[in-house]
């Protein structure tokens, strides 16, 4: 029995680098920029290592660079894929806040956002890093690996082509599911902003004399911040389920 890597396996390694390297730097909570790239090639070389002997079946080496060099822009364009799809569902919560912030006159406070690398308002970079304490304290992470490994299942090495179409549809399906969900997690506020800003004008319009503005922004504000605190444990739950729902689908229903 050889005791050396053949040429194949060495191959088929390199790939499975290629797609989980490129994963890994965009999965949320391990992607963030915080976070060393060491750290991150660390644990990509590690996953490389635990999938090498599950991934790598029916693998040869290509006779030319070409066909070489084409599989490898494959496998990084899958891992990209997939990475970018459970990184844009973070969006949710970015929108959300966005919603929130504007209608509590604090869009204006804005915080760097370190989980989508630009600043954002206050309350928006504050539930984006409140839904990546939540995939892990909930273990929902574990469910990333289980996506790793069965997306050779779905994409399997020994196969050449893109699934360009296929991505493209989910992205898209992702952004208009992850702005809808956004919306429907600000609502509360939403609906107190509408009805408050009805009896405001209404107060402003009997009692033309009355200075509207300078009761009605602290008091929205006030109310505004406080449903929104007595709806966080809410958006919290659905976001997350939202989200199980959504891995399911490279985990082949394993969560």
């Amino acid at each position: 029995m050889e005791s050396y890597a053949t040429a194949a396996q060495v191959y088929a390694a390199g790939l499975i680098f290629a797609r989980v390297g490129a994963l890994v730097m965009l999965l949320p909570g391990i992607g963030e920029q915080s976070v060393p790239p060491r750290i991150r090639l660390s644990f990509a070389l590690l996953m490389c290592l635990l999938l090498s002997p599950l991934a790598a079946k029916n693998v040869f080496v290509p006779a030319t660079m070409g066909d070489v060099g084409a599989q490898v822009i494959r496998e990084v364009l899958i891992g990209l894929t997939i990475g970018m799809i459970l990184r844009l569902f973070l969006s949710a919560l970015a929108t959300a806040g966005e919603v929130v912030s504007i209608q509590t006159t604090l869009g204006f406070a804005q915080t760097a956002n370190p989980m989508l690398g630009q600043p954002n308002a206050t309350l928006s970079t504050f539930l984006s890093l409140i839904g990546v304490v939540l995939i892990m304290t909930t273990d929902l992470h574990h469910l990333f690996l289980g996506a790793m490994v069965n997306s050779y299942d779905l994409f399997p090495l020994s196969r050449s082509t893109v699934p360009v179409g296929d991505a493209g549809t989910l992205a898209v399906r992702t952004v208009a599911g992850s702005f809808a969900l956004g919306i429907q997690l600000a609502a509360p506020v939403i609906v107190f902003s509408i009805i408050f800003n009805l009896a405001a004008g209404l107060i402003g319009r009997v009692m033309p004399q009355f200075q509207i503005y300078f009761v009605s922004s602290p008091l929205a504000v006030i109310f505004g911040l406080s449903i929104f605190a007595l709806s966080l444990g809410l958006v919290g739950m659905v976001w997350l389920n939202r989200y199980r729902e959504m891995l399911n689908l490279f985990t082949g229903g394993a969560g």
